[in-house]
């Protein structure tokens, strides 16, 4: 009996202790339910209390993000846009550099071709100038030597014209012989055209040269001199 009774007790006790582990371990869980509800509606209040200005500040944030990237794609859209326009305006200018230096540079060609040929003109000119007087003096001593050979010819001239027109004839090729040998002396002297009229005493002499130095007038005066037998004064020396 006394063993069927602490047997009891026992069971008792057992019951008792799982009973207590029971009620112990569903305050626990209990407890820890009630934390996490109450953790979980103080995050949903502070959601629904701050979810805005959250969400606001999230969106300035990418806002704000946006418009920056879009902002420094603009700055670098714009400095390519002005790095490309300076690149235009120095070529433009570089273009327009090159234009004006081959205008001058063509100008300055077409004024060398105009000044050329104007020297050319006036030298051909000038060759011409020669070349017709010499041709017209030529053309003067030979009607001149035809006339008296005329009188030579003629049987009606009276001695005395005879002889005239010898001395006449003699004295036309003497000068004719001198002056030919005075301009081609002339041309040792470094003048390329030179042509000489004799009308009497006086004696012209033109020389082709832009000037003449006094020592080489000096030099012609005494060629011209002891050729033709002409006075120092009485030789006018001029340059064409």
């Amino acid at each position: 009996m006394k063993f069927f009774m602490k047997v009891i007790k026992k069971n008792q006790i057992i019951v008792y202790v799982v009973v207590l582990i029971l009620m112990v371990a569903g305050y626990l869980n209990y407890t820890s339910y009630t934390e996490k509800q109450v953790a979980l509606e103080t995050a949903m209040q502070m959601e629904s209390k701050d979810g805005v200005e959250l969400a606001d500040i999230g969106d300035a944030t990418l806002v704000n993000s946006n418009d920056v990237t879009s902002l420094e794609g603009n700055d670098i859209q714009d400095t390519q846009e002005t790095k490309e326009t300076k690149e235009a305006q120095e070529n433009k200018v570089i273009q327009d550099v090159q234009e004006i230096k081959e205008t001058q540079e063509n100008q300055e060609t077409k004024e060398v071709q105009a000044t050329q040929e104007v020297k050319e003109t006036a030298s051909n000119s000038t060759d011409d100038y020669f070349v017709q007087s010499k041709l017209e003096r030529e053309s003067m001593y030979s009607q001149m030597l035809e006339t008296y050979e005329n009188v030579l010819n003629s049987e009606h001239s009276l001695e005395t014209q005879r002889q005239s027109a010898t001395q006449e004839i003699e004295k036309i090729n003497k000068t004719k012989n001198a002056i030919m040998i005075c301009e081609n002396l002339i041309k040792t002297k470094g003048f390329e055209n030179s042509i000489i009229f004799v009308n009497g005493e006086s004696v012209n002499v033109i020389i082709r040269a832009d000037e003449l130095k006094q020592e080489e007038i000096a030099q012609i005066q005494n060629i011209v001199s002891r050729e033709i037998q002409s006075k120092i004064e009485d030789i006018h020396i001029t340059n064409k």
